[in-house]
């Protein structure tokens, strides 16, 4: 199932998410500073693209806190935006509800991208 889910997904709103996050990191990638944010982008453009079997863990730094709040400022509200209003056009129908929650998790993940770790849904436990 979740091979279906992420192949519907990729056709109906990942591959435009993940190009956002792609050209983020590109432009993140332009000075020697912004290169890391730039590789966060990356690894997160290949989540957008099959976020079905994922999860997204958050740890706390002081570090992160601060790129998280320069990257909202710069880069993270557009991604939101854009997240945001797929999730709520995908919520319309009830077929569309998985991807929308996919989507809004997105979005989340758009507003503190920073001391987030990407994992297999079935990899972690407290």
């Amino acid at each position: 199932m979740k091979l279906l889910g992420n192949l519907i997904w990729l056709i109906f709103g990942g591959l435009v998410g993940a190009l956002g996050w792609f050209l983020a990191g590109l432009l993140w990638s332009i000075t020697i500073i912004g290169i890391p944010i730039g590789v966060q982008c990356f690894k997160l453009a290949g989540l957008s693209l099959w976020p079905f079997g994922k999860e997204v863990v958050y740890s706390d730094s002081s570090v992160s806190l601060l790129i998280n709040i320069i990257w909202l400022i710069i880069s993270g509200l557009p991604l939101a935006l854009a997240h945001i209003a797929s999730g709520i056009v995908l919520c319309l129908t009830i077929i569309g509800i998985p991807f929308g929650k996919q989507s809004f998790k997105l979005a989340k993940l758009a507003l503190m991208p920073f001391g987030a770790r990407v994992v297999s849904a079935n990899s972690w436990r407290y």
